[in-house]
């Protein structure tokens, strides 16, 4: 018999659930308090569920948690890296970023990724699997605890695409905002795609207010395909008009991800070209200089060019700004981490 993931549950499954077992019907408010509020990872932490409750919750559940294998801080700038162990002996990163402002979570939605973006190590030994909506949580609350402090922000960017993992993917996104919970304001909420244009139209009807971040990388389609497979199946044009769609619904900004990589598409043409096809949107473009990865032959581009390509769309009424570098010092880029421990060590 497979078990209940029980971070995964909303309230409303749990109060079923407990009207099923005839319990009265506070013990799923008791039971979700434990597992969103108090972050407990065994059940029998659950002090005021009577114990024969406790014992029917271990024999139909799990707590689906993660477990930190490591942990790397940036002695630049405080990024801290989290190397997680999940169940099937898989691993995957979480990166906290500190701010003025407030903390903020990059967490991974699956263990790998099947996209295959040339410039991104999480993508070079595919997909293993999907994360639960309680795994996702998990990472959350595991930081939180770590650090003693609320978090402020998520950003689904970490390994995986989201919108790969959709219905895992939404579930967290309520469970995070739950009001019994950690009750996060959607609008604290990033999700980031490389741009699955059916999986985006899917979000609309969600009447969500997160925010979008479309993985753009290119100007025009013939550059995108050349480092983004799944540019292969939807267009540029395709993107442009869903994200669109998607700003004229929920009156939210949408953010242009574009690394920059030398020689590739950071040349004065190519922002000329991006500019015109973002005139005329509500958007806002994050330039990223890419992340070198080994296993890959690309590089970022120097300062100047840079600075350059930034300029000019700033000049074309684009909003325009420039990453920073965070937690460079400790492999804080997607999939870094993970890949280099997978090389020396084997998960028992």
């Amino acid at each position: 018999m497979e078990k209940m993931d029980m971070l995964s549950m909303t309230l409303e499954e749990w109060g079923s659930i407990i009207k099923q077992w005839k319990q009265p019907s506070f013990r799923a408010k008791q039971i979700f308090d434990w597992l969103h509020n108090k972050h407990i990872t065994e059940i029998d932490d659950m002090t005021n569920i009577p114990k024969d409750l406790r014992e029917k919750l271990k024999q139909y559940g799990d707590i689906s948690g993660v477990k930190q294998i490591k942990k790397l801080i940036s002695n630049i700038d405080s990024t801290t890296k989290y190397l997680f162990g999940i169940q099937n002996n898989l691993l995957i990163e979480s990166v906290l970023m500190r701010y003025d402002y407030g903390n903020t979570v990059c967490i991974s939605t699956q263990a790998g990724c099947r996209m295959g973006c040339r410039f991104c190590a999480s993508t070079l030994d595919g997909v293993e699997r999907n994360l639960t909506a309680g795994e996702m949580l998990s990472q959350i609350y595991e930081i939180q605890k770590d650090v003693g402090q609320r978090i402020s922000g998520v950003v689904l960017m970490g390994s995986g695409e989201p919108l790969d993992n959709y219905d895992n993917v939404i579930r967290f996104i309520h469970l995070l905002n739950h009001e019994k919970g950690l009750h996060l304001g959607q609008r604290h909420i990033t999700l980031s795609t490389c741009g699955i244009v059916d999986k985006i139209y899917d979000l609309l009807s969600e009447n969500l207010q997160i925010t979008l971040a479309v993985s753009l990388h290119a100007s025009n389609d013939n550059i995108r395909q050349s480092i983004m497979p799944i540019a292969k199946k939807y267009s540029m044009e395709q993107i442009c008009n869903v994200c669109k769609q998607y700003s004229d619904k929920t009156k939210r900004r949408i953010t242009f991800e574009y690394a920059l990589i030398k020689g590739v598409n950071d040349s004065e043409s190519c922002a000329m070209e991006l500019s015109e096809k973002l005139h005329d949107m509500l958007c806002h473009v994050n330039l990223i200089p890419v992340n070198d990865v080994k296993e890959r032959n690309y590089s970022k581009s120097n300062e100047k060019q840079i600075q350059h390509f930034a300029q000019i769309l700033q000049k074309r009424g684009i909003e325009t700004t420039i990453r920073r570098k965070l937690g460079s010092d400790i492999d804080a880029a997607c999939g870094q981490l993970r890949r280099s421990y997978q090389k020396d060590n084997v998960i028992l």
